[in-house]
């Protein structure tokens, strides 16, 4: 039986993943309807690995499909964003406690690297953006799975996490923004590298605490339009 590692990315693949970017980096907007014709010709695709990437993206909440309406992004009110990030303070402050209890030390100096990654990537950007690919690139992911608590875990990355990375990239975007949250960052891994759970939930909580309101504050200024 081939390895995970060792199966072909195939045009579904591609599909998948250049949509889902484009998703969460709000060049398809929440709320946009799409046309199979269109993305075939944006992302030079034919109907079969297309349709099939549609059916992965909906499967974790991105699209939704309605009778007669089609195909949009997915999409929440201001007041729906503001209570997932409140959802997300509570339970990734426990998870960024049980992550200073229960991550390895090599787990821990392999998430401090990637923060390295994250600094170079945020000053290509010229400081505008805080970009993270999905997965073991994501910081918020890596805790998750790094608190070993399954059943947080699997709230945490299920649809809940799809979601929330639709809105934290365009959140990202906001002047000083991007340094603010690395250094966030990595005062949170310095935490959970002392093995200190205390300080390392406080500061995670602090942290999304800190983003929800820059949220409240953009869509007061009419910077962030949901």
């Amino acid at each position: 039986m081939p390895d995970e590692a060792e199966k072909t990315y195939t045009r579904a693949d591609e599909a998948f993943d250049c949509i889902q970017t484009s998703i969460v980096k709000g060049e398809l907007a929440p709320g946009e309807k799409i046309g199979e014709l269109e993305l075939c010709t944006r992302f030079n695709l034919t109907r079969g690995p297309l349709r099939e990437a549609l059916g992965r993206l909906e499967s974790r909440g991105l699209l939704v499909r309605r009778p007669h309406a089609g195909v949009k992004v997915v999409s929440v009110s201001a007041s729906e964003l503001v209570e997932l990030y409140r959802i997300r303070e509570v339970m990734e402050g426990l998870a960024a406690r049980q992550a200073a209890e229960r991550m390895t030390d090599s787990e821990i100096a392999d998430l401090q690297a990637t923060l390295d990654g994250h600094e170079q990537m945020i000053d290509e950007a010229q400081g505008q953006a805080y970009y993270q690919a999905e997965g073991d690139y994501d910081f918020h992911h890596r805790i998750a799975t790094g608190s070993r608590n399954t059943k947080l875990a699997q709230m945490l990355l299920g649809d809940l996490y799809y979601m929330v990375r639709m809105y934290r990239y365009r959140l990202s975007t906001s002047a000083g923004r991007p340094h603010r949250a690395l250094e966030e960052h990595r005062r949170i891994v310095e935490a959970i590298a002392q093995r200190d759970g205390e300080l390392a939930e406080f500061l995670m909580k602090r942290h999304i605490n800190a983003a929800r309101r820059n949220i409240e504050k953009q869509i007061q200024d009419g910077v962030l339009t949901i």
